[in-house]
């Protein structure tokens, strides 16, 4: 394993990954394969852009010749998947992107895979494929997958699809499912970076429902840690999560940012929920540490140190909240932020 195509690698865990990675593997050379859709941004790898290892691709992975062109011309020996659309609120607007890059795009990486005898494909998976877990339970990795919402369902799809190549082809591949990733570079859709850059600006912070959802924050980094042990040491056609094993309620995040950028609670709106929103994840992370792994950063100092990022680094989210942004946030909160006054 020295050649990595990484697809995605210009969206926020991709780019994580990719700079973790060629800071640790001198000999790695890594490919990042990208669409470039409204969340993929070059500014993630300008910290890279001048490594002689590193070379980019623009490209879509549903379009076969040209992931099989990449590979070829770069003598890929590994695949790491992280390409998707990711947010569950644009999956409920509009499902049709999401199967088509989750489930076919998936397909294709796993017939090039299969076609050339690369070495590993790993896909890029996530806790919300688990759907709502009750309390007093933790998601295993045999436990069946009950998607709730177009993502979920496209990214449980995918899982579905790389095992049954596992199994009927033996095509050599490992899935991590993650929890809730927060750190730099995240698009300003998501919670945390909306929010962070919201309260920058004294705009309100807009909640959904009674913000007593139940979610796992971990550092972006702490994820590509387990990303990178997995591709190394993981049990081929076995499927690793990856959390924090601490659960959090959505206001106690909220809290924690308000009073890490000394910001007043008064930004806080609750709004209309999202339909189907699942009340609660929680993944356990027994698999991944018996590995030799956990997380380095808490769920607070991972909230915190994000909040940081975004208040040092203007220059990077300004221009993306100024663009194609609007027209979303104003689709998806205009209404739900002027009922809550």
């Amino acid at each position: 394993m020295k050649n990595l195509l990484v697809t995605g690698g210009a969206g926020f865990i991709g780019s994580n990954f990719v700079i973790y990675m060629l800071d640790k593997y001198t000999d790695y050379n890594i490919t990042v394969y990208d669409k470039l859709t409204y969340a993929g941004n070059l500014d993630n790898l300008l910290g890279v852009a001048d490594d002689p290892r590193y070379s980019f691709v623009k490209g879509d992975i549903c379009d076969a010749a040209a992931v099989t062109a990449a590979v070829k011309e770069h003598n890929i020996d590994t695949i790491v998947n992280f390409a998707a659309e990711t947010h569950v609120d644009r999956s409920i607007m509009d499902p049709d992107a999401f199967v088509k890059t989750s489930v076919y795009g998936t397909y294709v990486l796993l017939e090039v895979t299969r076609e050339l005898g690369l070495e590993r494909f790993h896909q890029i998976s996530t806790d919300e494929v688990y759907g709502h877990i009750p309390f007093g339970q933790s998601s295993v990795e045999t436990d069946s997958l009950e998607p709730r919402s177009p993502y979920a369902a496209s990214k449980a799809s995918a899982d579905l699809m790389v095992k049954a190549y596992f199994v009927t082809y033996g095509l050599p591949v490992t899935i991590t499912r993650g929890s809730n990733n927060i750190g730099p570079y995240q698009y300003p859709e998501k919670v945390i970076p909306l929010f962070a850059t919201n309260a920058i600006d004294g705009e309100p912070l807009p909640v959904y429902g009674d913000g007593r959802q139940m979610r796992e924050y971990q550092y972006v980094v702490d994820h590509c840690e387990a990303i990178d042990l997995v591709l190394h040491k993981g049990v081929l056609g076995e499927a690793y999560n990856i959390g924090t094993g601490e659960e959090m309620e959505n206001m106690e995040m909220v809290q924690i940012l308000l009073e890490a950028m000394g910001k007043s609670h008064d930004l806080i709106r609750h709004v209309a929920d999202r339909p189907g929103h699942d009340r609660r994840y929680s993944l356990n992370i027994g698999k991944i540490k018996a590995l030799g792994w956990q997380p380095r950063h808490t769920a607070e100092e991972a909230i915190i140190k994000t909040a940081r990022w975004y208040e040092a680094n203007e220059w990077w989210w300004r221009k993306i909240k100024s663009g194609e942004f609007k027209k979303y946030y104003q689709a998806q909160y205009g209404k739900r932020l002027a009922e809550a006054g």
